[in-house]
């Protein structure tokens, strides 16, 4: 977590790959974060319109799971359906999990500004609470 910010995101280098970093005073803000800063990798959103409210529910399961999971979602929609989330909304679940609502756009209507990620890697990755609350940082395979 930054010194002084409550919430926030960034990119940081990486041999072959991109790393971003995220945080925020809860796990499901910091959840939300981590797919703005993976969208930000590849993509300028600015002016990409209303777009659709989508949601979906990650099961429960380790908290590093669910973080993987939610990321995943972003590249499985990326490849299936063209579109990614310009916002996204994370809450807990009864059951452990997250349940997840974004609004999505098409690849078409934002600028490609880099290389789209593949994968999630495992290695290196990091979240969980800690003093000044919850952060991660993933490395994302291009």
């Amino acid at each position: 977590m930054r010194p002084g910010s409550g919430r926030g995101r960034r990119s940081v280098a990486h041999t072959a790959d991109v790393r971003i970093e995220a945080w925020a005073p809860d796990r499901e803000g910091c959840v939300a974060e981590a797919v703005a800063a993976m969208v930000e990798t590849f993509a300028d959103t600015t002016g990409a319109g209303a777009g659709v409210e989508a949601a979906f529910d990650v099961p429960a399961g380790d908290d590093a799971d669910l973080l993987v999971g939610v990321l995943d979602e972003v590249i499985f929609r990326l490849e299936t359906a063209g579109t990614l989330p310009v916002t996204t909304r994370v809450s807990a679940t009864g059951s452990g999990g997250l349940r997840v609502c974004w609004r999505l756009v098409d690849t078409g209507a934002v600028e490609l500004v880099g290389a789209v990620p593949k994968a999630v890697a495992l290695q290196e990755l990091r979240f969980g609470p800690g003093p000044r609350g919850w952060s991660c940082a993933v490395t994302l395979d291009v």
